[in-house]
């Protein structure tokens, strides 16, 4: 490990977070503090963004970009862990250098990743017209692996019960926001942006289909055989015992991985095991009222 990424760690040691807001968006208040920056950030042509909601399949669809722009080089792919390799550009994880300033001082072509919702992307990376790759997850397993996430993750407000949260979440009371909304608009998006809008559960069911699709999408060509690669690295299973993925590297203090680990399941209905028969119901009509007419339709199950 070089000197660099030894220190970013150690500091992420006394990595906190406390919630503030943009434009009503709940957000980290680091973040928040270096609004100006990140509006003002400058896209380049050739980069290309990954974007979710949070707990969509963010670190894995930087590890399968990340390896088809290496061309399937697995040895590459592991230089630094994907939280390093990829900046988090809404986040300012103090004293760390925050996304824009790690992003600013990379060569280009940068792979970097946001959960911001549509309305709060920086305007450079339409002017530029940038490629992003958003991944789209289920509401309710996203609403899950949340709710675990937070529980692990120190950096972000307790999440309470089970029973607290699945409000909060249909509220739209968690850090970044709104589900529905996020999604909504980012897929009204697609039509004016270069954007492909690609399903977590469509990559579970077939990783290979979805390569497909971002191959062409980036203007790559690789053969079988590397795509057979590109999914061997890319399983839940591979990614849980990498080191470069599984965030074994963020000390304890930050990721209490012995709460829950950050691969926790990678599975399509995990929901079924925590949604109460009535938190069902409510969550369907809701979701009926929020998404009507948005042209958007999930499987919640495969």
């Amino acid at each position: 490990m070089d000197k660099e990424m030894k220190n970013i760690i150690d500091s992420m040691k006394t990595f906190e977070i406390k919630m503030g807001q943009v434009e009503g968006i709940p957000l980290p208040e680091s973040t928040c503090e270096i609004w100006d920056q990140i509006h003002n950030f400058q896209a380049r042509e050739d980069d290309i963004l990954i974007a979710t909601f949070p707990k969509a399949g963010t670190s894995w669809m930087q590890e399968i970009v990340d390896l088809i722009l290496l061309e399937g080089d697995v040895e590459k792919s592991m230089r630094a862990p994907c939280f390093v390799k990829v900046p988090f550009i809404d986040l300012n994880p103090k004293p760390m250098k925050s996304g824009v300033a790690y992003a600013n001082t990379m060569e280009s072509p940068r792979l970097l990743k946001t959960h911001l919702p549509i309305q709060l992307m920086p305007p450079s990376f339409w002017d530029k017209k940038v490629k992003v790759v958003y991944v789209a997850r289920n509401a309710k397993d996203c609403m899950v692996s949340y709710f675990y996430f937070q529980q692990m993750n120190k950096g972000l407000p307790d999440p309470g019960t089970w029973d607290e949260y699945f409000s909060k979440f249909l509220a739209g009371d968690v850090p970044w926001g709104s589900w529905f909304d996020h999604v909504i608009g980012w897929w009204k998006a697609k039509d004016n942006h270069e954007i492909l809008y690609m399903f977590y559960e469509d990559l579970i069911e077939d990783p290979i289909r979805e390569y497909r699709k971002l191959l062409k999408f980036l203007g790559k060509d690789l053969s079988d055989e590397v795509l057979e690669k590109i999914r061997h690295h890319t399983s839940f299973q591979a990614m849980k015992e990498n080191p470069m993925t599984n965030y074994s590297v963020v000390p304890a203090v930050v990721f209490d991985q012995s709460i829950s680990p950050f691969m926790r399941k990678g599975k399509v209905g995990d929901w079924k095991n925590h949604f109460l028969v009535a938190q069902n119901i409510v969550f369907d009509e809701e979701y009926k009222k929020r998404m009507e007419g948005s042209g958007l339709s999930f499987r919640t199950q495969l």
